[in-house]
């Protein structure tokens, strides 16, 4: 079971509290994190991967503190971003997949091995030297989910991956993530989504609004937004 424990989490952005003094204790292997644009969520991920350096409290992925330890951390959790152009860096997809595993230690050839396995798996094969620049965003999407798996980590972390793609693209990138062996933290603003998953956090101004399942918490949620979007007003 892989366990994450988030520790009195506190970020800033100059004078907006991004996240105020956040503790979860996650185990379950399907979890989803709604709120609002500008409610935490994205900071929330960011600071789960130890991409970014709280001000206050720390994050442990079974007992690895992911901002601190960095070699841990990359076989630990992985992120797939809202866009893949901010992911992505190298021209070819076998070149992306494989800088991931060197990261982890690996030699050119046992990098080139498993980067092959990788595209195997997903029956892309005819990818491998293909440039990156040619594909759409949902392909390009799937070079990030191969990219990461390449370096077999114990969380996924989803930030609102699906944002922008059409409707068959998400469904078929839905089924990918679905079936994923990982534990799951997915980041989105649609419930839909989420209705089967385990585990349910709702995040208002930074803070932790409702936490439990879909089915409990989802109702205040909604009621929550339809509210808010009667009196909105740009």
């Amino acid at each position: 079971m892989t366990t994450i424990n988030i520790q009195s989490i506190t970020y800033k952005y100059g004078d907006r509290t991004a996240l105020s003094n956040v503790s979860l204790k996650l185990t379950e292997r399907r979890i989803a994190i709604v709120g609002r644009n500008g409610s935490g969520k994205s900071t929330l991920a960011q600071a789960i991967c130890g991409l970014i350096k709280p001000d206050s409290g720390k994050v442990l992925v079974n007992d690895v503190d992911v901002l601190n330890d960095r070699p841990a951390a990359l076989n630990t959790v992985g992120i797939i971003f809202q866009n893949p152009d901010h992911q992505i860096i190298f021209p070819t997809v076998a070149e992306e997949i494989g800088f991931g595993i060197r990261q982890l230690g690996a030699s050119k050839h046992d990098a080139k091995t498993r980067t092959v396995e990788v595209l195997k798996r997903f029956n892309r094969m005819d990818w491998a030297d293909r440039p990156v620049s040619n594909f759409s965003q949902g392909q390009r999407q799937l070079v990030c989910l191969m990219s990461v798996l390449a370096m077999a980590p114990k969380v996924i972390v989803l930030d609102e991956p699906f944002s922008g793609l059409d409707i068959p693209t998400k469904r078929a990138l839905q089924k990918r993530f679905v079936g994923l062996e990982q534990s799951l933290i997915h980041i989105t603003h649609d419930p839909e989504l989420v209705r089967d998953y385990d585990r349910l956090i709702w995040i208002e101004n930074g803070e932790i609004a409702a936490d439990g399942t879909p089915d409990a918490v989802l109702p205040d949620f909604l009621a929550a937004m339809e509210a808010a979007d009667a009196g909105f007003d740009l």
